[in-house]
């Protein structure tokens, strides 16, 4: 008589209360950029980041940015990432042929060449800077050549004054008026297509509290916040659902978020569990260090898609050192 399979053994109590009790930041949003120095000028001028750290990695074909309003080690901060497009040498009459026709042709078989525009998709929704002057900062956005998409304003329906603004990527920004914050990158807005789902997800998966939701059937949307504290002490994520739309476009722009953990290992096995759960999602890159750094990570992606990468905090620091 043949044995019957083993029945899958259910995640302890304690492991899927680890989330709750691990300490977690968020540590940064990761995306590309067509030209890595117009972006750093952008932000740093117009937005009033400060570039943290900058990288080259030739060997990889990219280089990347660190941007923020405070030291990593404790704020939030953006990821910018330049891909290089390294062209092989082809013979030089075919370089000649080409110098005759299309100049521009040229210098893309003689320099380093990146790619330049990105498609951000349907669902990204945008960035959030807090700031204690909105109409200010608006008119320093538009002295530095961004685009103002809203002018700044009392939201429909309430007090809080908000702008939008676009970046020269087309990465939309929000500009909340508010006071003092020790975190200003506030928020990053993603679309979903269930929102009970992404609010049951990032609860038991990520740790995350849901802070509030508004619902807003005059616009057909409903929102939901979730954080790991209150939105005017830490960066939070806004889950937006529109009415009736389940499914978007994710481009090749923007590219995840990290979060800070104290054990990935843990911290995959409780994902894996809340994937099979809520019926969505995938581990991308199984618990362990990244080669040749040793940083030991672990990412996935949500329901949605969109992706999330866990990295050790220790290892983070060791990073930043």
């Amino acid at each position: 008589m043949a044995e019957s399979a083993a029945a899958p053994v259910a995640p302890s109590a304690e492991l899927l209360e680890f989330p709750k009790k691990d300490k977690r930041r968020m540590l940064h949003a990761v995306y590309r950029v067509g030209d890595l120095d117009r972006t750093i000028q952008f932000y740093t001028e117009g937005l009033g980041m400060k570039l943290l750290r900058k990288r080259d990695i030739p060997e990889e074909k990219y280089s990347n940015a660190f941007l923020g309003f405070g030291p990593e080690d404790s704020h939030f901060v953006v990821e910018l990432t330049y891909s290089k497009i390294v062209l092989s040498l082809l013979p030089c009459i075919f370089i000649r042929f080409e110098l005759k026709k299309n100049l521009i042709f040229l210098s893309l078989l003689t320099s380093d060449y990146g790619v330049s525009s990105y498609d951000i998709g349907t669902g990204f929704g945008h960035f959030a800077i807090a700031t204690e002057d909105v109409y200010k900062l608006v008119e320093n956005v538009r002295a530095k050549g961004g685009s103002v998409t809203r002018d700044p304003g009392p939201v429909k329906g309430g007090k809080s004054v908000i702008a939008f603004v676009k970046d020269p990527d087309g990465y939309m920004f929000e500009l909340i008026q508010r006071g003092p914050t020790p975190e200003p990158l506030c928020q990053v807005m993603l679309r979903v297509g269930d929102l009970d789902r992404a609010i049951k997800f990032y609860e038991k998966a990520l740790g995350m509290k849901m802070l509030r939701t508004i619902d807003r059937p005059e616009y057909k949307y409903t929102l939901a916040m979730m954080g790991y504290a209150d939105e005017d002490k830490t960066t939070v994520l806004e889950l937006t659902y529109n009415y009736g739309v389940t499914e978007y476009t994710k481009g090749n722009a923007y590219a995840q978020v990290a979060i800070g953990t104290d054990d990935v290992y843990k911290s995959a096995e409780v994902v894996n569990h809340v994937i099979q759960e809520v019926g969505g999602g995938k581990i991308t890159r199984q618990p362990g260090p990244i080669p040749g750094i040793n940083t030991k990570i672990t990412s996935f992606l949500d329901p949605d898609g969109w992706k999330t990468v866990l990295v050790d905090n220790e290892d983070f620091l060791k990073e930043l050192q």
